[in-house]
C-alpha cells in the first residue's frame, strides 16, 4: 500500500508512449472483471514475474525449484488480486506497465523469501530471526532499481532484455529497433538470461515470446 499511496500523492499525467494500447486494454479488462481477462494477464506476464522470482532469490544465493518459483508468482498474483486489484488501480502510467509490476513483484519476492527464511531459522533452532530484518530487506527492495537485474549483461544484452521482457516488445519490433536479424534474438535472448542466472537455477523462469 505504500506504493499505491506514494503514486497518490504525485500524480502528472499520464506517459502515453509508455503505457502502450495493448496493455491498456488489457488491464482495463481485468480491473473490469472481464472473462479470461486475468488469464491472458498471468499469460503475458508470467516470463517476466518469474524471471523477478529467480533473480531475487539469486541476489540472496537461493536456488529455486520451479514448484518454488510458482509459488512464488502465485503469490505476487495475489497481492495484484488484493482488494479488488487495488495496487493495479493505483497505476497512472508513469512508466510501462511491465516496470510497474517488476517493482510491485520484487517487493512481494523479498517478502515471501525473508518469511520463509524466519521460519526455517525457528523450525531448525527455535530462534527467530532479528525483528527489524524484515523491515530492513522491505527497504532495500524499495530503493534497488530495475537496472540492477540487468547488472551482469554487456549493453546490448540488457536492451534486448528490456525490449522484450519489460517493454513488451516483439521480436519484429526488436529487430527493427536493434538492426539484429530476426533468428538471432531468440538465441540472444536465451543467452542473456543464462548470463542473469549465472547458472544459478534450475529451469527457465522466463518466455521467449
Amino acid at each position: 500500500m505504500l506504493l499505491v499511496a506514494a503514486v497518490a500523492s504525485h500524480q502528472p499525467e499520464p506517459r502515453h508512449d509508455l503505457f502502450t494500447t495493448q496493455d491498456r486494454d488489457l488491464l482495463r479488462l481485468c480491473l473490469a472483471g472481464a472473462p479470461g481477462a486475468w488469464e491472458a494477464f498471468l499469460e503475458r506476464f508470467s516470463g517476466l514475474l518469474a524471471f523477478v522470482a529467480i533473480r531475487v532469490a539469486a541476489q540472496r544465493g537461493i536456488s529455486l525449484t520451479m514448484t518454488d518459483r510458482d509459488d512464488l508468482i502465485a503469490e505476487v498474483m495475489v497481492e495484484f488480486l488484493r482488494n479488488d486489484a487495488a495496487v493495479l488501480r493505483g497505476f497512472l502510467g508513469r512508466s510501462s506497465l511491465p516496470t510497474f509490476l517488476t517493482v510491485v513483484a520484487r517487493r512481494v519476492c523479498v517478502r515471501s523469501l525473508l518469511r520463509e527464511k524466519k521460519a526455517q531459522a525457528l523450525t531448525t533452532d527455535g530462534a527467530s530471526l532479528p525483528d527489524d530484518r524484515e523491515d530492513h530487506a522491505a527497504a532495500v527492495a524499495n530503493q534497488e532499481e530495475i537496472g540492477m537485474l540487468l547488472q551482469r549483461l554487456d549493453s546490448q544484452a540488457a536492451r534486448l532484455v528490456r525490449l522484450h521482457h519489460l517493454e513488451g516488445r516483439s521480436y519484429g519490433e526488436i529487430s527493427r529497433l536493434t538492426g539484429m536479424p530476426l533468428g538471432s534474438i531468440g538465441p540472444a535472448l536465451s543467452h542473456a538470461r543464462q548470463q542473469m542466472r549465472g547458472g544459478s537455477v534450475t529451469g527457465d523462469g522466463m518466455a521467449t515470446g
